[in-house]
């Protein structure tokens, strides 16, 4: 959506003319999809380009998350051109190149760096590896665009953070509960034009499913730095982004093992509470404990309270109502509204970051954001008391 048909959309909803009936029958379980697997969940969006073919050509290296493929699904919808791939495991090897059919192969990631046509290189490498895989990037002159969680280490951060200011380059972070998802795309529009004034307090839930056939790497904390430090991590960019707050004290924060004796490594629960540096909160919970029978692969949730009114968004169902994504709900001065977004926002980070890439600006994300993001998530993680 354009800006200016999203600024009316906005006003229009704001006075509440935009009212739409919710269905509360109930619907049998769906069969299971990709919106099964979160691991694997890829949004695809309307092409909108904002270059011309050729004009923005970037790669992919690394594809131990399935996140890659979201990641390049937003980069070309807004006109990048995928030119190469490097990934050392034949079967994602394969698999990729069935998804981007014509991409080049690379038999090292220096092949890539070397090419000179190359403007962005995006990663969903092990997590512990991404921040070093950064830093080459970046001192090769490349713009980078890694999965979430960016670091699994401090240290990893700041070496992150020289290497960004010696180059002049991104690193962009694909924090996909808000960037690639149309309501809290949405609720950023309408908290940034003060639909319910002043945000206070931002609770997120970001429950998720195991599932099976999980790598190895899943289950070992070093790799993946912890479930706060992971999955968390959504959910720091988030609070920042809707309240305004630049930084965060991390009040309170805890992880457990409760039900997966075998992994001694995996945090299956985590929680945290924050106050930011403008006086608003934050309480976060996350955990791998979606049941089987939920049709997704995990009942996100967002409520944002404001002086004004409050917002809670149901991104990808609405249980036992519809299974139908980007639920927005909105209680302000003027009354209960309840909007369904899904189709009409569309995801426009992406084409934002290639321009910032060519312009040099920061429209999509500043720099300090992705930052403080990464950092709270690092500092929650090890904050954690082991509870359980």
């Amino acid at each position: 959506m354009s800006d200016q048909p999203r600024r009316h959309f906005l006003k229009t909803l704001a006075v509440g003319a935009a009212t739409v009936a919710v269905s509360a029958s109930a619907q049998t379980p769906a069969p299971m999809t990709q919106k099964a697997d979160g691991m694997n969940y890829a949004p695809k969006g309307k092409p909108n380009p904002v270059v011309k073919p050729g004009e923005f050509v970037f790669a992919a290296a690394h594809l131990d998350h399935g996140h890659i493929n979201g990641q390049c699904n937003g980069l070309i919808e807004a006109g990048g051109t995928l030119k190469w791939v490097h990934e050392p495991d034949p079967k994602k090897l394969e698999a990729f190149l069935k998804a981007y059919p014509g991409t080049q192969v690379a038999a090292s990631l220096d092949e890539i760096l070397a090419d000179p046509e190359v403007k962005l290189v995006a990663t969903a490498a092990i997590p512990k590896f991404r921040g070093p895989i950064g830093c080459k990037v970046m001192q090769a002159g490349k713009d980078y665009f890694t999965d979430k969680p960016p670091f699994t280490t401090l240290a990893q951060l700041d070496e992150a953070k020289k290497v960004a200011a010696a180059t002049g380059k991104k690193f962009m972070v694909y924090y996909s509960e808000r960037l690639h998802v149309e309501s809290a795309m949405f609720a950023t529009d309408l908290v940034q034009q003060g639909a319910i004034g002043r945000v206070l307090q931002v609770i997120g839930l970001g429950p998720h499913r195991e599932g099976t056939g999980r790598p190895d790497w899943f289950y070992d904390r070093e790799s993946y730095g912890g479930i706060l430090c992971d999955i968390g991590s959504h959910q720091f960019e988030q609070f920042l982004t809707y309240t305004g707050a630049t930084d965060a004290t991390i009040q309170h924060a805890a992880v457990a093992n409760y039900a997966h004796p075998d992994q001694p490594g995996l945090d299956d629960f985590g929680e945290a509470n924050l106050l930011g540096n403008n006086g608003a909160t934050n309480y976060v919970r996350v955990d791998w404990f979606t049941p089987k029978g939920l049709s997704t692969w995990g009942d996100g949730r967002t409520i944002i309270l404001g002086e004004k009114g409050y917002i809670e968004l149901r991104k990808y169902v609405d249980v036992g109502r519809d299974r139908k994504g980007d639920n927005v709900y909105i209680v302000d001065q003027e009354g209960e509204r309840y909007i369904n977004v899904d189709g009409q926002v569309g995801f426009r980070f992406f084409g934002e970051l290639i321009l910032d890439c060519i312009n040099r600006t920061e429209k999509a994300m500043t720099q300090a954001h992705a930052f403080k993001a990464a950092e709270l998530c690092l500092k929650a993680q090890a904050a954690a008391k082991k509870i359980g």
